[in-house]
């Protein structure tokens, strides 16, 4: 396990953009409790800041009233924040679920396949209450590879690259997720360090004892799993696959009524996508799903009519 734990602290560790490390600090002020703040995406990579950056917030226990309770049976809770940084408005999706709940669905042990599957991707650290928490979040992202890492050995081929395995599992959760991913995805994301991908992928079998054999010289690798333990993980994942989709459909139904920032969120995203501004009112801020259909209204006149402006041009 030590050799794991080494390479996802130097993960979590990993610097991020200054305004990155700018909105941690204001999610932290902004949500009640909160215990870590973890950056991961496409941004992290990157540090292009012009659309949405992701966190994840974890906190110490549950939100009070009606969304707390929702967030107990259906996490993660999901909020659109703003933060004027530099003369430039950083914009950032965030998840929030209590420190417990990533704690346990990072094992593997139960149906939902998106926390593991997104930590074992790399992750930053970039913000948490205190060194204890620090080291619960190595642990928990740490038991997230060994699980991803399990069934990749299970869902992979008997034997090839390290990388082959982690294809066959991001296609398979692409399938069992509500999700749709453009073919090739899994390459772009092993494509960026794939020597970390081969580095954890042989760290996390050996530190929950998965014995494999590898072949000197071409990179080639072989879990030793013997019938009763693969059948034992393919049909753990058979029963992931089936409930997947109903899962994250009931996920995406909570949201539309949890969104915190959904209207200044959705705002943004037409303005960006169509050029077309919708002005924010506080009851469409405060009720987006009702304000929708005027909205959807106003967008078809303003497209209708900017197609008539180029008909008479």
């Amino acid at each position: 396990m030590e050799a794991l734990q080494t390479l996802v602290g130097e993960d979590l560790a990993r610097a991020a953009p200054p305004p990155g490390r700018a909105m941690a600090q204001a999610l932290a002020s902004r949500i009640e409790g909160v215990a870590a703040v973890l950056f991961y995406g496409s941004v992290l990579r990157t540090g292009d800041l012009d659309g949405v950056v992701d966190f994840y917030v974890l906190t110490h226990g549950p939100r009070p009233g009606w969304r707390g309770l929702a967030g107990r049976v259906l996490w993660p809770d999901v909020s659109y924040h703003e933060l004027e940084l530099d003369g430039r408005i950083l914009r950032a999706k965030v998840a929030t679920m209590t420190l417990a709940q990533f704690r346990s669905a990072v094992t593997g042990r139960r149906i939902d396949t998106t926390i593991w599957t997104r930590f074992v991707q790399p992750s930053a650290l970039v913000w948490a209450s205190d060194a204890d928490t620090l080291r619960d979040i190595s642990r928990a992202v740490s038991e997230a590879a060994c699980a991803a890492a399990r069934f990749a050995a299970a869902l992979g081929p008997s034997e090839g690259p390290a990388l082959d395995y982690w294809r066959a599992l991001f296609r398979q959760t692409y399938a069992a997720e509500f999700r749709v991913e453009a073919r090739g995805r899994e390459n772009d994301i092993l494509g960026v360090d794939p020597g970390r991908y081969e580095r954890l992928l042989l760290a996390a079998w050996r530190a929950q004892g998965l014995a494999f054999e590898e072949t000197p010289g071409d990179g080639t690798v072989r879990p030793v799993l013997d019938d009763h333990e693969r059948g034992r993980i393919l049909a753990a994942w058979r029963l992931r696959r089936a409930l997947g989709k109903p899962l994250n459909l009931a996920r995406l139904a909570k949201a539309a009524f949890t969104f915190e920032g959904a209207a200044r969120y959705a705002a943004w995203k037409i303005e960006r996508h169509t050029g077309l501004r919708v002005p924010l009112t506080p009851w469409r801020e405060k009720h987006p799903i009702l304000a929708s259909p005027g909205v959807f209204w106003r967008l078809w006149k303003a497209r209708r009519a900017q197609t008539a402006g180029r008909d008479r041009a």
